[in-house]
């Protein structure tokens, strides 16, 4: 049975049309994402499911009784409540149970209203729930549960907000760019909440994936209609290449049949009869399929590259610390001509100041950074994002140059022809930022630094808000792109793509330079987890074996003392030779058939160790 029905709705403003005839359903269970290029209306089809907008026509019904909850861009929060109070925001026994109970914890001296609020969590059976609240929040990084609203950050309040709606654990989810401001193993936990059998959701999201994990069916916008895909993102993929080739099929006979319809209309004379009509309408139908443009508009970055000489960047000794807080100790880098590199770590570590401290925006405590004469930084920042919302959008480009160099021949490009490459088609260039969407101003703000000329880019979380036509393209410029890219981003799509390889932050000011992408990277710690959970086994076993042991000798025969003595440098040896092959296998993160067999010699030695460790300790036992 289905929880939403979607019937016939349609949404314009003023002139401007976003989508029409737009008519779908969804069931219990099902996990729907709807995706679709900036500015064509994702978030306005989703507030109008929510019920915060109204369609110019057409229905939204939910089924009888279910309870929806609706994730905004921008939540809605009350400033002078708590963490706490704002995630528990429910009008039920259980949510107000826990709310007295925290209080009663951080009032202590109040010993009887401790002991109430200690029974009417008994008498709710509130204890699970309430570690289920403390998980969540802790997943989500919100550990200062008493703090208030009013001075977080909009990515706190965001979090604030998602912690509220999965601990209500409403029947449909209704999710508006969920991923944004979550770090990414935050971004992991949510995949594997989401992704729980019984969830039922809809939502936007560029993530792929977390499109390919988590979704069931993919709900594409595009040319004012709406497609229903089947399966997850590689489904969605290879359903709308299918569509792509009909429609230029379609296209191609209605072209061809044009011609001849063509010479018939000019062969008619002015005042045609009514006979004519019905073909004269079918004619004209006919020239709106032959003239429709399946080409993908492209985002075309051949922007000309300022010339990198050898010398880039060199980091010496680089420390930096708040307070307590150590983010960099002694970090040491010399940067290569033409590398991509991550930047990877929890929200609060430190990544946006390394960006800062290597474009010496910000000053170091030690250390220092030598910067070449050639490079030319273009720094996509997050709070950079500060055009003015009064000036159409090609006075945005004028204003930094009329004209812009370009690779290869054909000359320079007007800042018109800049905007076409960016998406910004006649019509748009003349439209007010105001009115643009969030996506669409992060890419005019991209546009606004690659026309610069850079040869060092250095990108902090270029993907929020982007389509995925967008971030694909972008993807192969920076592929492409001669010069260096330094970026930090959620979208584990994008830096897999783009790195390759990562500074991750690791605590305690230490920044391990890992080479391979963030996969990898994952890959690699699990693992790292894995051998030493056997290795902590192997311990445990031989201890109960040692203690399980009889222990009817009293000394050792000679050839043991021998064999007892030779073990300390066989597992010496052996310890180093565990130490050299994990290292090894570091080192080749990227070479797969490698890693196998670094990897298959490691559980080799592993294992021989293992087995000189318990029979040392069995010869101990007995040796003088």
């Amino acid at each position: 049975m289905n929880y939403l029905s979607v019937e016939n709705i349609a949404k314009s403003y003023g002139a401007r049309k976003l989508f029409e005839g737009v008519s779908f359903g969804l069931a219990e269970g099902e996990k729907a994402a709807l995706v679709a290029r900036n500015g064509s209306g994702k978030t306005t089809m989703l507030r109008i499911l929510a019920g915060v907008e109204e369609p110019d026509q057409g229905l939204v019904t939910f089924r009888k009784g279910i309870r929806v909850e609706f994730l905004s861009q921008e939540p809605d929060l009350v400033p002078e409540r708590s963490i706490l109070q704002s995630v528990l925001a429910v009008d039920n026994p259980m949510t107000q149970a826990i709310l007295e109970y925290e209080e009663a914890l951080e009032n202590p001296n109040q010993a009887e209203a401790y002991q109430r609020a200690f029974e009417k969590m008994d008498r709710l059976k509130a204890w699970d729930f309430e570690g289920q609240v403390k998980t969540v929040l802790g997943k989500l990084g919100l550990h200062q549960v008493h703090q208030k609203i009013a001075p977080l950050s909009g990515g706190q309040k965001k979090r604030v907000a998602l912690a509220r709606i999965l601990i209500s654990s409403p029947d449909l989810l209704i999710l508006d760019e969920p991923t944004n401001h979550l770090d990414l193993d935050m971004i992991e936990w949510l995949e594997a909440y989401l992704g729980q059998k019984g969830k039922t959701l809809l939502m936007v999201t560029h993530d792929r994936y977390f499109l390919e994990s988590v979704c069931d069916i993919i709900l594409e916008l595009e040319d004012q209609k709406l497609y229903k895909h089947p399966g997850n993102y590689t489904a969605f993929l290879e359903r709308k290449a299918e569509r792509q080739e009909a429609e230029a099929s379609k296209v191609d006979k209605a072209r061809n049949l044009m011609r001849k319809e063509l010479e018939w209309m000019r062969r008619q004379p002015k005042a045609r009869g009514t006979k004519s009509k019905a073909r004269i309408d079918a004619f004209g139908e006919l020239k709106k399929v032959a003239h429709t443009d399946l080409g993908e508009d492209e985002l075309k970055l051949n922007i000309k590259m300022t010339r990198l000489g050898s010398k880039i960047i060199e980091v010496h000794k680089l420390r930096k610390a708040y307070g307590d807080k150590l983010i960099l100790d002694s970090f040491n880098y010399v940067f290569k001509k033409g590398e991509k590199a991550g930047i990877v770590g929890p929200n609060g570590v430190g990544k946006s100041t390394l960006m800062r401290l290597i474009t010496k925006q910000e000053e170091a405590d030690g250390g220092k950074v030598i910067i070449g004469d050639t490079v030319q930084f273009g720094f996509y920042t997050q709070g950079g994002l500060n055009l003015k919302e009064d000036k159409r959008v090609i006075d945005v480009v004028k204003d930094i140059a009329e004209y812009i160099p370009r690779e290869g021949k054909g000359g320079d490009l007007s800042a018109s022809q800049l905007l076409e490459r960016f998406l910004f088609d006649g019509d748009k260039q003349y439209t007010y930022v105001s009115k643009l969407s969030g996506g669409e101003k992060r890419r005019l703000y991209l546009c606004t630094i690659l026309m610069a000329n850079p040869n060092f880019l250095i990108l902090d979380e270029p993907t929020n808000d982007l389509d995925i036509l967008t971030l694909n393209v972008l993807e192969d410029f920076l592929l492409e792109f001669p010069g260096c890219v330094l970026v930090i981003t959620h979208d584990r799509f994008f830096m897999d793509k783009i790195s390759d390889h990562l500074f991750v932050f690791e605590g305690n000011g230490e920044l391990r330079d890992f080479p391979g992408n963030y996969s990898e990277y994952r890959a690699a710690l699990k693992e790292e987890a894995e051998k030493k959970r056997l290795r902590e086994s192997s311990q445990v076993k031989v201890k109960k074996a040692v203690a399980e042991k009889p222990k009817e000798k009293t000394k050792l025969t000679y050839a043991e003392r021998l064999e007892f003595e030779a073990l300390e440098g066989e597992i010496e040896s052996l310890e180093e030779e565990r130490a050299s092959l994990a290292s090894d296998l570091e080192s080749s993160a990227t070479d797969a058939e490698k890693v196998m067999e670094i990897s298959q010699k490691l559980e080799q030695v592993q294992s021989a160790l293992e087995e000189k460790e318990l029979r040392w300790l069995e010869l101990s036992e007995f040796a003088e």
